[in-house]
């Protein structure tokens, strides 16, 4: 398809010749109407006109006869501003008037008409054309009065002629404004398709040109740039996590065949065969659990749990979960602090919640156990209302975290710890990160000087149920 082709099959242009020719047609209508209007309105003057010199005509005559007639009709033809005047017997002989040539019978009828004639004045010029009224007077006598209706012809072609050249214009213009315009929207669809190729080619690097002028198509460009950067960050996101799928869970599963193969090789009797059966449950229902908190990650990222929400009380199951880490933070040598004042209503999924402030306590309870015997240390749990929101901080007493890798630790597969001793494939915290996200909150890591303190802020619920459900 050449550019003209493809620039004419255009949306925009089709709009454009639209509009053009329903303008066109206006315009049309009112310069039609504008001529007609003016034809009538010079019609009507010169009728009333020749309706007025025909009544004082016939007052004439009826005074004084046909001789008084035709001494008014002579000395008003001679006047500069005279009219078509022509007074004749019934056999057509003229007695005063300034009009010749007209045809024999065209006297006969009464009424009135348009006719071409030549003023006796001007007998060599051209005929012109009038508007007039024939009169049958006593005695057989023809009196004809007329107005020249020329004007009417002259102001017609004054007002039409410039208007239809205006008209010519005004579509040439149109047409090429059109084009113009078609071929500027053209150009930037051209680049928006061109970078979607790239995009279908694999770069999601690309984004769509924006202008800067606010326009449908800025707007367009701004949304469709936010929705490839979603896309690209999901890209890169499932791009590592199947790098660190790869690499964290190789480990396990070669730990799980050596083990399977030892086991036949070596195994000697039910209990040594029973010691290997459990080892393999053990470490299969490591890896069940990794791949379970990789799929809730991924559903809370992805928004699936929303239509699960509910409104229900935020510090209610903070307690819970406290409640329930407290004997197993008293074997490590720690104590759990619970500070929940009052009710936080909020909506979400309470599974979710319970699952995240379960990976907080467990980490906090994994990473801050007192080296020292008969040591004690402290693992605060605080529920509370903040600037209108609610807040979860767990505060621990352990090493903590370098305030460069706080931002890192919320992603998959992230563990500071360079010799892997302690159990876990670093999905804590991106659990974490994924449920307060899909809630509209915020998470942040900061020092509890020493030890580490999780701060989750999370919208509350604003309906006017005085109890949470």
């Amino acid at each position: 398809m050449t550019a003209f082709g493809k620039l004419i099959r255009t949306t925009a242009f089709k709009l454009i010749a639209a509009y053009l020719l329903v303008f066109a047609v206006f315009a049309g209508s009112v310069i039609a109407y504008l001529g007609w209007h003016t034809q009538r309105l010079v019609t009507r003057q010169a009728t009333e006109a020749i309706e007025k010199d025909t009544r004082f005509l016939q007052a004439q005559f009826e005074r004084g006869g046909v001789s008084r007639l035709a001494q008014v009709v002579t000395r008003r033809a001679r006047a500069p501003d005279a009219g078509l005047l022509l007074l004749t017997t019934y056999s057509g002989d003229a007695l005063a008037g300034n009009v010749l040539n007209l045809p024999l019978n065209f006297l006969d009828k009464e009424g009135w008409r348009e006719i071409d004639y030549v003023r006796s004045e001007d007998s060599v010029g051209p005929p012109s054309r009038a508007l007039v009224h024939v009169l049958l007077l006593p005695g057989e006598f023809r009196l004809l009065v007329g107005r020249d209706v020329v004007e009417r012809e002259e102001l017609r072609q004054i007002i039409i002629g410039p208007a239809l050249w205006g008209l010519a214009l005004l579509v040439v213009l149109g047409v090429a404004g059109g084009l113009f315009v078609t071929r500027r929207v053209l150009k930037r669809i051209d680049q928006m398709t061109a970078i979607s190729d790239a995009i279908l080619a694999g770069d999601l690097s690309g984004r769509l040109a924006v202008a800067g002028t606010g326009d449908e198509f800025d707007r367009l460009a701004l949304s469709l740039n936010t929705m490839l950067g979603r896309i690209e960050t999901l890209m890169a996101g499932l791009k590592e996590v199947s790098d660190n799928i790869a690499h964290d869970l190789k480990t396990p599963l070669t730990r799980l065949r050596n083990r399977a193969e030892d086991a036949l090789r070596t195994a000697q009797g039910d209990e040594q065969w029973r010691t290997a059966t459990e080892q393999t449950i053990e470490e299969s229902d490591s890896l069940i659990r990794t791949f379970d908190a990789l799929l809730m990650i991924a559903r809370a990222e992805a928004g699936q749990a929303s239509a699960s929400m509910v409104r229900f009380d935020l510090a209610e199951t903070a307690a819970s979960v406290a409640e329930l880490y407290e004997p197993l933070a008293d074997e490590a040598g720690l104590d759990v602090v619970a500070d929940i004042p009052g009710p936080l209503p909020i909506v979400g999924v309470r599974e979710l919640f319970a699952q995240a402030m379960s990976n907080l306590m467990d980490n906090a309870i994994k990473y801050s156990a007192p080296d020292t015997p008969g040591e004690r240390r402290e693992i605060r749990l605080t529920a509370m209302r903040a600037d209108g929101r609610a807040r979860i901080i767990v505060a621990d007493r352990g090493p903590g975290i370098a305030e460069a890798d706080r931002p890192r630790v919320l992603e998959r597969f992230v563990r500071l710890e360079a010799s892997r001793t302690q159990p876990g494939f670093g999905l804590g915290l991106s659990l974490v990160a994924a449920v307060v996200h899909l809630h509209g909150g915020t998470v942040a890591l900061e020092s509890n000087d020493p030890g580490l303190r999780i701060v989750i802020d999370l919208p509350l619920d604003a309906s006017d149920e005085n109890e949470p459900a």
